[in-house]
Order: structure tokens, then C-alpha cells, then sequence
């Protein structure tokens, strides 16, 4: 592929010759014929190194000695340019003779279905959706258009995924929310009789787990992204746009807005609600309700800024232990030899 071609595609000017593009790669590790890129400041001096034969930068950051594609925001440009030289996985088209399909489900002719993928009654299956070996899709499913789920996937009974949805190797969506009634010496188990709905564009990751409601829906907002090995209780419903970092757990109940950011291993209680644009640092533990666009990190959760003044002065705790002992024993010493003298 052509430099130019590349400028033309994503919209961006080109400096100086156009040259054949074989790949991308980073600063480091790019060769002569692939195109790299420079987003974070901290890295600007491998430009000055790097054997790429090309550079996504911005207009004050462009080198004079190698072709340039000037941005604005380079980490994005970059994140389009490697879309145009990403090479979909699995080689299979249409509908697999190996594949279990209940005679009641719906599946577009254009839909590709894998090998010892089973498709329950009732199932509806979008034109373009991509199915691959070992996914199990319950009865009454909807998997609508253009939506890519890779292996050994399974969406249980009603659950419903909008357009363009992604989901990786593992994931578990509409198995039983964690319900249980006590009673005397026993438990009675609340039966989940809801689903789990995924608007257009999510994106979840691996071996992540998102229980059906017990009554009505768990959903999650069109455009949120999910890393691997996240779980969402039943009834949680998160917002769109949102980011959900790996080991984040989400109680039942519990909602969050539009935009929020939840950390790695960000544990939430159930029944609380996180406002529009909050962010959660890793590791912190929400207890209760977040306004909107708080930054919030600890366990106790605490303001962000509080939580580093408090951070900061953790590792002097030992310190100012003994300097405080030691203060009150002068103190008492002091005291003594004031009432003897008294």
C-alpha cells in the first residue's frame, strides 16, 4: 500500500515522498518499508533511532529527514491505519455441516457459523455475524448484524446483542444472576428470569461474565468497551461509552452513567449509582453512591487527590509512630517534673 494512499484513506497531509508500505510497527521495532507512530511526548527521542520508513506525528513533532503524516491525534490516526492492514481471523464462510441448528432458528445467508456451534430454538442470527467453533447460542437469542463472537462464547436463553458486537474467547452472557433467598437453615434460590441486552458497538473481553436480571434486563450501553475476566451482577446496568478495565466487579443492581471509568480490579457494591464521567482508580472499593464526573480511588473510596495526600504519607507512618512516642514520653517527663516542683 502507498504512503498516499494511506494520507487519503484516513484524511490526513502527507510530507515529503510517497514510498510502499508494507506494515505497521512501533518506533522501536518498525523496519524501513512500515509506517509507526509518536503520541506520547515520553518517546520523542526515538525519532531520532528509529529505522521506520514513515511516522504518524503531530505538525511540531515532525522530523525533517522521513516522510510524515501530520494529525492532530496520532494515537487514534494510527489506530485507523492499523484497521487497513488488520487481517480478519477465521478462514470459514456460511453455515458448517458440523453445526447444530434447531430447525426453529433464523439465520441470515450471509452469516457465517463455524464448526460444533450449537444455535437454539427460536434463535435469530443478523446478516454478517461471525460464529466460531465451541459458541453455544441459547433459545430466543438475537445476534443482530456485522457481530463477531469467537470461540466457546455462550449467550444463554433471551439474550440479545445489537449490531456490531464483539465478543472474545470465553465470554458468558445470561447465565444466573448470584439470587438466594434465606430462609430457616436453607436457601431458596430466586429464580432469574430476566436477560441480558448489549446495545450496538460493545466490545467485551475475555472469559467476562454478565448475569441475566432476575426481573427485567441486565444491559449494557452502545458503545462501552469490557476488558477480559469483568463480571456484572444481575440487574446492572452500565451506560454507554463506558471503559470497564480487567477484574472489575460490579454487584446487582447497581448503575452506571454515560462515560465512566472503572479501573483494574475496581470493586462496586450493589444497588449504588455512579454518575456521568466518574472515574474509579484501580483497586478502590465503592460503597456508595458517586456524583458525576468525580475521580474517586481507595478502599474506602475517596477523592483522588485525598487518596495520594493519604498515599503519600502512608510509607512515614512508622516514623511518625516513634517520633510520637518518643514526644509522649517527654511530655509525660515534663509533666512530672512540673508537679514536683509544684
Amino acid at each position: 500500500m502507498r504512503l498516499s494512499e494511506i494520507a487519503t484513506s484516513l484524511g490526513l497531509p502527507l510530507q515529503g515522498e510517497d514510498m510502499d508500505v508494507s506494515g505497521v510497527n512501533t518506533l522501536a521495532d518498525a523496519s524501513p518499508s512500515e509506517l509507526s507512530f509518536l503520541a506520547n511526548p515520553k518517546y520523542a527521542p526515538q525519532l531520532a533511532t528509529t529505522r521506520a520508513g514513515a511516522v504518524i506525528v503531530s505538525a511540531d513533532q515532525a522530523p525533517g529527514d522521513k516522510p510524515c503524516l501530520i494529525s492532530t491525534n496520532p494515537y487514534l490516526d494510527f489506530a485507523r491505519c492499523v484497521h487497513l492492514f488488520a487481517k480478519p481471523q477465521g478462514g470459514f464462510e456460511g453455515i458448517s455441516e458440523l453445526a447444530f441448528v434447531h430447525p426453529e432458528a433464523e439465520i441470515d445467508p450471509v452469516a457465517a457459523v463455524a464448526p460444533f456451534v450449537s444455535i437454539g430454538k427460536g434463535a435469530r442470527i443478523g446478516r454478517g455475524v461471525r460464529i466460531f467453533s465451541g459458541s453455544y447460542i441459547g433459545e430466543d437469542c438475537v445476534v443482530d448484524e456485522d457481530c463477531v463472537i469467537y470461540p466457546n462464547c455462550s449467550l444463554m436463553a433471551g439474550t440479545c446483542l445489537g449490531k456490531r458486537v464483539i465478543l472474545h474467547a470465553g465470554t458468558v452472557l445470561g447465565s444466573d444472576g448470584f439470587g438466594f433467598a434465606q430462609g430457616a437453615g436453607a436457601m431458596t434460590k430466586f429464580p432469574q428470569i430476566g436477560r441480558v441486552v448489549i446495545e450496538d458497538d460493545v466490545e467485551i473481553g475475555a472469559n467476562t461474565t454478565i448475569d441475566r436480571a432476575a426481573l427485567g434486563e441486565t444491559r449494557v450501553g452502545q458503545g462501552t468497551k469490557i476488558d477480559n475476566l469483568v463480571q456484572l451482577g444481575h440487574n446492572v446496568r452500565v451506560g454507554r461509552n463506558c471503559l470497564l478495565v480487567a477484574q472489575v466487579g460490579i454487584a446487582g443492581s447497581t448503575t452506571l452513567g454515560d462515560g465512566v471509568i472503572l479501573a483494574g480490579q475496581v470493586g462496586v457494591a450493589g444497588h449504588i449509582h455512579l454518575g456521568d464521567g466518574c472515574r474509579i482508580g484501580a483497586k478502590s472499593g465503592i460503597g456508595q453512591d458517586v456524583p458525576p464526573k468525580q475521580d474517586m480511588s481507595g478502599i474506602p473510596a475517596m477523592a483522588h487527590g485525598t487518596f495520594l495526600r493519604t498515599s503519600a504519607i502512608m510509607p512515614k507512618l512508622p516514623e511518625m509512630k516513634r517520633r510520637l512516642s518518643k514526644l509522649e514520653k517527654e511530655l509525660a517527663a515534663l509533666r512530672e517534673e512540673i508537679a514536683n516542683k509544684g
